[in-house]
């Protein structure tokens, strides 16, 4: 290459640090960098799911056996939590709401269907169990159900978020509640975000729910066929999951939460299956329900369910 003059060697020392300059990552992309690799799930690979949008209000009883249930697209088959293997039972879910409430229904394939746990608050993980994580940008609530129709609740804070998203406000929430006390999560010790605040005081504000079982409850002297879990979450009690980032509650048409979906066994399929007992709509690739960004997308449509074909599952 000729040059001429000092001009032109300039511009070529500019090129050429232009060119070094773009194959160095920032402060910012490294730290992005390191989260990536520390999440288990990769992003390519998370479930994404429309929910419509029904008439009118849903009757919580557990049976799903309304019409907008009928018409309502599944999930795909739960797999498994850890290894993304398939599992011996079916579990689906579907997602439905309008302008007051999210509605989510689950069905669940059970041979021998058992509960033990009946007072509210009890530890639902250590029954069969479903459960559901419903994420903001800097808190997320989990809620459990057994057979018998016990729940569980809690309510997590990031702890980098909580002084400035003004948590503190809420009594159930405060640091020294007797309730509230931190959590580092379960197999992932590092996320990238550090450290929780759980409350174990705080109720989803107007929550309804209910179970059916088809079959005979805690009777291994006959065959089961499963169990089917209804969920009403109003909107009016979000406003903690979506004051962060201002989200719109209802959600606006194309807006995207993002919830998971999973259950956990007190029994394991026999070897050589490898089954964790946990399995869930979106694998997590750890042993460990609490990583929001390995939640399925769910993205909220203004159609209406009779603009869609019924699901067939």
């Amino acid at each position: 290459m000729m040059l001429d003059g000092p001009r032109s060697l300039r511009t070529l020392v500019a090129v050429a640090l232009g060119a070094w300059a773009a194959t160095v990552a920032t402060p910012a992309q490294e730290r992005l960098q390191i989260e990536e690799s520390i999440i288990p799930c990769p992003a390519v690979g998370i479930p994404r799911y429309t929910a419509y949008r029904t008439a009118g209000p849903i009757t919580i009883d557990g049976r799903l056996d309304d019409a907008a249930w009928q018409r309502a697209p599944r999930s795909s088959r739960y797999v498994d939590l850890v290894s993304a293997g398939p599992t011996i039972h079916d579990t689906r879910a579907a997602v439905l709401w309008d302008a007051e409430t999210l509605y989510i229904g689950i069905w669940l394939e059970e041979p021998d269907i058992r509960g033990d746990l009946t007072e509210r608050d009890d530890l639902i993980y250590n029954d069969n169990d479903a459960e559901i994580f419903i994420a903001g940008r800097d808190a997320y609530y989990e809620f459990e159900i057994n057979a018998l129709g016990t729940i569980y609740e809690v309510f997590f804070i990031w702890e980098e978020a909580y002084d400035g998203g003004g948590f503190a406000e809420v009594p159930e929430l405060r640091r020294d509640h007797e309730l509230v006390r931190p959590f580092n999560g379960v197999g992932l010790k590092n996320h990238p975000r550090g450290a929780r605040i759980g409350s174990w005081a705080w109720d989803f504000p107007g929550i309804s729910w209910g179970v059916d079982v088809d079959g005979t409850l805690n009777d291994a002297t006959d065959r089961d066929r499963g169990w089917t879990v209804e969920l009403a979450f109003p909107w009016a009690g979000m406003g903690l999951l979506a004051r962060a980032d201002g989200r719109a509650l209802p959600p606006e048409d194309g807006d995207a939460w993002r919830i998971d979906f999973s259950r956990f066994n007190q029994y394991l399929e026999a070897p050589p299956a490898a089954d964790t007992g946990g399995w869930a709509w979106s694998p997590h690739h750890v042993w460990d329900s609490h990583v929001p960004e390995c939640f399925p997308y769910i993205e909220f449509s203004t159609r209406g369910l009779t603009t869609i074909a019924p699901d067939r599952q």
